[in-house]
């Protein structure tokens, strides 16, 4: 049987794979790949229902849209944990991290649910997702992110709602993991803070851009040095969308003798001059 590009770790036959060779290439290059019906509608129906009622709204008053954005958290309950862990996802995961190489998960985080509204949300700047705590856990401000992606494997959006051009996207900068991988070599293991790195983002400035829309059951799979933002609402309709990051189970590694590379180490190795 055909199989993925040679070398990469975690490759699986094509007949059971969820991502071909052309959309394994694009995930290297452009830092992001599209899942269409990646979970079932019924699923982020389900979750929609406990998701409005937890931000205190009504789905069709918008008088009591009151806020740009609702942070909403935790999110273990079934619809959300069959939502991460469909067939489709787990094998996509394998494909892009390599099988063994992440770790299961069983929740879907943090939901910034966002309402149409002429405030500014005041959340929308470029940023990389950090990735693992500096001197203060629970100061989101000090964690983390190093060249090697410290215990993080990929920045995953899932789409709960259906989200168009006008519904708060989040925006993309097309191949700006590239730019962050060597923005990050020089800082070493210690890599740099949120912040820090957030101030040199305008070296990616001149990417184009992408929006993460879709139907929902869309999830996008990311790189996780994948430079984006979120927006103001200019549409009608709230959008629900998780942002959970899937973790590793063990360390990405830049040198491996067997050349048994996953795409998100390709990518991080192209970056860097696709030294070997």
């Amino acid at each position: 049987m055909s199989k993925g590009p040679p070398g990469r770790a975690g490759t699986v036959e094509t007949a059971r794979s969820t991502l071909d060779d052309a959309q394994l290439e694009q995930f290297i290059r452009d830092g992001f790949v599209r899942i269409n019906e990646a979970f079932p509608r019924e699923l982020a129906e389900e979750g929609l229902a406990i998701l409005w009622r937890d931000t205190g709204c009504a789905p069709n008053e918008p008088r009591t849209w009151t806020r740009p954005v609702i942070r909403l958290g935790g999110y273990a309950q079934e619809p959300f944990a069959k939502a991460v862990n469909t067939p489709v996802l787990r094998t996509a995961f394998d494909q892009l991290v390599g099988a063994g190489r992440w770790a299961p998960r069983f929740s879907l985080g943090t939901f910034p649910v966002r309402f149409p509204s002429p405030e500014d949300p005041g959340d929308a700047g470029w940023h990389v997702d950090a990735s693992y705590p500096g001197g203060d856990p629970t100061d989101f401000f000090s964690y983390r992110i190093n060249v090697h992606s410290k215990e993080r494997a990929l920045l995953m959006l899932f789409l709960f709602s259906d989200v168009g051009e006008d519904d708060a996207p989040t925006r993309i900068r097309v191949g700006s993991h590239l730019d962050v991988a060597r923005i990050l070599e020089p800082a070493g293991e210690a890599g740099l803070l949120f912040m820090e790195l957030a101030g040199k983002l305008d070296r990616t400035a001149g990417r184009p851009e992408a929006l993460a829309t879709g139907a929902a059951g869309t999830v996008y799979l990311c790189h996780p040095f994948l430079v984006h933002s979120a927006q103001p609402h200019h549409g009608k309709t709230p959008r629900f969308m998780a942002q959970p990051p899937l973790l590793l189970a063990e360390p990405l590694r830049l040198e491996r003798e067997d050349s048994g590379y996953s795409p998100v180490e390709l990518a991080i190795k192209q970056g860097l001059g696709g030294r070997s």
